[in-house]
């Protein structure tokens, strides 16, 4: 029998076998295939993984199991079932060891620590931010690093006519300062008009993807990967490399360190979290990813979205000229944390670019026991739990039907204040006792860089450059985000 006969013959049968396996699924909701689960779904949606993700939730009523040869796992993005995990019942709900295993590369630090040592690390963070010197030191360190970084970069690409990568700029800019802070270090090479490759600041980018595909892939690849050197875990090691490279030799100076190690040394931790050496280096590079990927990824997104928005662009220009009184002379000027208060819309158009665009697009948790979200659904006490923070920024029946436009309008009450939205509900920033604490030192920062761009330059997205969501675990875009620039005045 020829082998076009035997197709001929069997493709009825296997139509009827596929729509019999389809029947009652919505249209995006994964087939489940016999053996290998739902994991062909996932694997051809892999490049597009929170927008498949957002169509299912949103299809299935904001929470969906993925099963496989080796997946289990339920999504959510039921603000009754986040409020359910990250506050009520957050002692029942840590990272887990299978988070630990995933994020390895951070250590000990605060980003993968729970119970006690997560207590430590937020209790000596949060000292720091709330110092009587913080604002004063925040806001001369950022302002210092566009003047002398930031400016002279655009500057050079103005001139020149050529393109730039916005995105590049926001995370070498965002490295620097985050650096300063921590290590009392400025990598001044990072930012500067020829833009230099440092390996330590792009690490943190290499490893993201790789970082992601190890919640779908099972552990056994990871470890051939590993062995053979090759692939994602190639990645996730040279990263580690340049990372330690960087911060190893960096790790005795700054104040905020010193405050860790003042803590390391009092709470006799040496016995279970290794050497002073070791503890100091995952402390930092935990503080500098935070520090590094929240500010630049919605610095990118913001410029995206107001490209798109040019009516947003102008109002962001009119309250600048008005609130920090540039109308008379039409020349910047510098302005402090608590004048950044002022700048209501500006404050709206970055909570809108992190409910379309949130910085960590996925939470991972697991139960400590037996568990009945509020939703209805049962999780065992070993069951992986993953939170889509994009998804539910982008349901109609949390933000109402223009939940996919962009509306900086939505933040502010009749009264003109910036209107607060409950953590479940807006949880680019987590929820419940791990909210983030730099949430004030990012807006100012971001206020700042942000203010700084849009009155002086004009900002246009280059002619055909596409602009998408990497599948990483931070939610940078897929291919920068090109401009072309020109002053304004």
């Amino acid at each position: 029998m020829a082998i076009y006969e035997f197709v001929l013959m069997i493709a009825p049968v296997a139509l009827v076998w596929y729509l019999a396996i389809r029947r009652g699924k919505k249209p995006s909701e994964p087939t489940t295939w016999p053996v290998l689960g739902m994991l062909p779904a996932a694997l051809l949606n892999l490049r597009r993984v929170h927008d498949y993700a957002t169509e299912v939730l949103t299809e299935c009523g904001g929470t969906y199991r993925l099963v496989g040869p080796w997946m289990d796992i339920l999504f959510t993005c039921d603000p009754a079932n986040i409020h359910h995990v990250f506050s009520r019942n957050f002692s029942t709900y840590p990272k887990g060891p299978e988070f630990r295993k995933i994020f390895k590369i951070f250590g000990d630090g605060i980003f993968r620590a729970d119970f006690e040592l997560w207590e430590i690390h937020r209790k000596t963070t949060l000292a720091q931010l709330t110092h009587a010197d913080f604002n004063a030191n925040l806001q001369r360190t950022v302002w210092h690093k566009v003047e002398s970084g930031l400016f002279p970069v655009l500057n050079h690409f103005c001139s020149a006519g050529t393109d730039l990568d916005l995105q590049d700029v926001f995370q070498r800019l965002s490295f620097d300062n985050i650096c300063k802070f921590v290590l009392d270090y400025d990598p001044c090479s990072s930012l500067r008009p020829d833009l230099h490759f440092l390996p330590c600041e792009k690490a943190f980018s290499t490893a993201g993807e790789a970082l992601l595909h190890r919640h779908i892939f099972p552990e056994w690849m990871w470890k051939l990967q590993k062995w053979l050197n090759v692939g994602n875990e190639k990645s996730i090691a040279e990263a580690a490399v340049a990372l330690d490279d960087f911060i190893y030799p960096r790790v005795t100076s700054g104040n905020v360190l010193k405050a860790f190690e003042k803590v390391y040394r009092e709470s006799n931790m040496a016995s279970s979290n290794g050497s002073l050496r070791d503890f100091l280096k995952d402390t930092s590079l935990n503080l500098i990813f935070a520090g590094r990927d929240s500010t630049s990824t919605c610095l990118t997104w913001l410029f995206w979205l107001v490209s798109q928005n040019p009516a947003s662009e102008t109002k962001i220009l009119e309250e600048m000229e008005a609130e920090l009184r540039l109308k008379e002379d039409k020349k910047f000027r510098f302005f402090s944390a608590q004048e950044s208060h002022r700048l209501v819309y500006l404050h709206g158009a970055l909570c809108e670019s992190l409910r379309l665009f949130p910085t960590l697009p996925l939470e991972h948790r697991a139960p400590v026991r037996p568990d009945i979200l509020p939703s209805g659904h049962h999780l065992r006490g070993d069951s992986k739990l993953i939170i889509s923070f994009y998804s539910v920024g982008r349901m109609e029946s949390v933000w109402e039907k223009d939940c996919l436009e962009f509306k900086p309008e939505r933040w502010i009450s009749p009264s003109g204040k910036i209107k607060h939205e409950p953590s479940y509900k807006f949880p680019a920033f987590s929820a419940g006792p791990r909210t983030c604490l730099g949430k004030e030192m990012a807006f100012v920062q971001m206020k700042m860089v942000a203010a700084a761009i849009l009155y002086g330059y004009k900002v246009r997205l280059v002619e055909g450059h596409q602009v998408s969501p990497r599948d990483s675990i931070t939610l940078e875009a897929r291919d920068g985000l090109k401009v072309l620039l020109s002053k304004r005045n």
